[in-house]
């Protein structure tokens, strides 16, 4: 006899974080498992049950230690001598949102269901968002 429940019909909130004077990898980690799931009772890994997250003031993250100055992000475009580096200061520069999005994505799982995760995240640079006819829950992080 199965006894195993599923939650198939599980309802998606939209939450709301300022990232503003968070450190970057405690933020991440904590939207991580927002996006997961993690945080319901109903939490089902095989399942998209996560909530969407809007994130604003991403330029405003804080860092620890010197990790503005000596982290680097690599890109390779698959030709030869097509690897680039930028540090994070470079990153942070061009596009504020992107080292939180790429903290994010590398603490989500790799497969199609991290991807649909990633869709359900919204990151703003500044204060105002797109998404305030969903009436966003905001969260203390």
């Amino acid at each position: 006899m199965k006894k195993t429940k599923f939650f198939n019909k599980e309802e998606r909130k939209w939450v709301l974080i300022d990232a503003k004077d968070r450190i970057l990898g405690r933020l991440a980690t904590r939207i991580a498992r927002i996006l997961q799931g993690k945080t319901k009772p109903t939490y089902t890994p095989n399942f998209l049950c996560g909530d969407r997250v809007i994130i604003t003031n991403s330029k405003l993250i804080k860092f620890s230690a010197n990790k503005r100055e000596t982290k680097i992000y690599d890109k390779f475009t698959g030709y030869p001598s097509g690897r680039k580096e930028m540090t994070l200061k470079v990153l942070m520069d061009k596009n504020p949102s992107r080292a939180l999005y790429l903290a994010v994505r590398g603490m989500l799982p790799k497969s199609n269901l991290g991807a649909q995760m990633l869709k359900s995240l919204k990151i703003y640079p500044e204060d105002t968002h797109k998404q305030k006819a969903q009436n966003p829950q905001t969260i203390g992080v």
